[in-house]
């Protein structure tokens, strides 16, 4: 089978040595579909590769009912893939592992925001029909999904830094089932401030439910193994405004391979290394990979928490990727409500521009360089960079 890589490059090329990367991936062959498992494994090889390269993958593929119908990968990236060979492909059970070989040309980043990590807050999913999770009593699977996926972002995400809050639930579903976005602007706003982040995911589990037919329901001496379905809203808000920033929904199934009286602990590796397990957890990849995509070049503005004299600090340090000397301009929130109460973010951009003097780990300090006093600076007002 031939693969033909479309690569989507936004800036110019600079000239660069190539570099070849191994890299394995891996794959769950799902209703005896080699074919799709093999595609799935050799994007995950792909992936790999470009993200030790320093790349930002986007990858599609395009399947209909879990056959592909177009034998193509298509890759956006900040690295330039010349050639790629397959070393190995293996299987073990149901598992296919695709060992592959990437000649990677790394290339200059594709925008200016992508010089910061963005600091997104994770809150707990919502599990919209809690009845469906009866099977397993996998009730838990609203937070234990948001920890893993924080995790990961944390060891593969390019351009955020993660805080997790699953202790609580919020309003977010509520309000986004009535259509208030008023109310979902606030909660942004509100869980921002209070931790810090610039921008709060929320997101809602939607189908855990089971298929009406058995996979395996001639094999009358085995007991019956359905598909198990999996739907997942993901929706990022920006915390200074309030404003939806990424909304994608994600479905994907697989078979549920323990009995029916089960009680299935979803933080175990037992059920992240079941068939079930692994389709969340390519779910959970491709997440990151679209999240990551789209939030590299959201505007990185951090939050003035000090103000002294000549001197501010702000809530971006050294984990977002601010360095000394960095420079940025100011910005003045001036919020506005119309006529029928919405509100609308506002800024005003002050002539002042200040240094970064003294980086910490979640916090800077910058300074004006001519030493004018930042008088009409305030707390909660914006820094961007420069």
């Amino acid at each position: 089978m031939r693969y033909l890589l479309s690569l989507l490059l936004i800036c110019w090329q600079t000239a660069a040595t190539a570099q070849w990367y191994e890299t394995q991936g891996h794959a769950y062959v799902t209703q005896g579909n080699k074919e799709n498992a093999r595609s799935l494994a050799i994007e995950n090889a792909l992936k790999k590769a470009l993200l030790v390269a320093g790349a930002s993958v986007s990858s599609v593929q395009q399947v209909v009912n879990g056959l592909l119908t177009q034998d193509e990968v298509n890759i956006r990236a900040t690295g330039n893939v010349n050639a790629f060979e397959i070393v190995n492909e293996t299987y073990q059970g149901n598992m296919l592992s695709v060992t592959v070989r990437a000649d990677i040309i790394p290339q200059s980043r594709q925008c200016f925001s992508a010089d910061y990590r963005k600091s997104l807050l994770l809150t707990k999913s919502h599990l919209s029909h809690r009845e469906q999770a009866n099977i397993g009593s996998i009730y838990k699977i609203d937070s234990a999904l948001i920890k893993r996926l924080a995790n990961k972002i944390q060891q593969q995400g390019s351009y955020l830094a993660p805080k997790l809050s699953v202790k609580s639930s919020n309003e977010f579903s509520r309000y986004n089932n009535s259509l208030d976005i008023e109310k979902i602007k606030h909660i942004s706003m509100s869980l921002g401030d209070m931790t810090d982040s610039q921008y709060v995911m929320f997101s809602e589990i939607d189908d855990v439910s089971f298929a009406l037919e058995p996979n395996n329901g001639w094999q009358f001496w085995q007991e019956d193994e359905f598909e198990r379905h999996f739907k997942l809203n993901v929706h990022i808000y920006n915390a200074n405004n309030g404003e939806l920033v990424f909304q994608k929904q994600y479905q994907n199934s697989a078979p549920w391979t323990f009995t029916k009286r089960a009680r299935v602990d979803v933080n175990s590796n037992t059920f992240w290394q079941s068939q079930y397990g692994a389709v969340l957890d390519q779910t959970i990849n491709q997440v990151i990979t679209d999240i990551d995509d789209n939030m590299m070049c959201q505007p990185t503005r951090a939050k003035i928490v000090d103000v002294q004299g000549n001197q501010i600090r702000f809530n971006l340090g050294e984990r977002h990727g601010v360095k000394l000397g960095d420079k940025f301009s100011l910005l003045h929130v001036k919020n506005f409500t119309s006529d029928k109460g919405k509100s609308y973010a506002g800024f005003n951009v002050s002539p002042f521009n200040v240094k970064v003097v003294q980086v910490s780990n979640a916090s800077a300090v910058a300074q004006t360089e001519d030493g004018k006093i930042l008088d009409s600076i305030q707390l909660d007002d914006l820094v961007v960079r420069h």
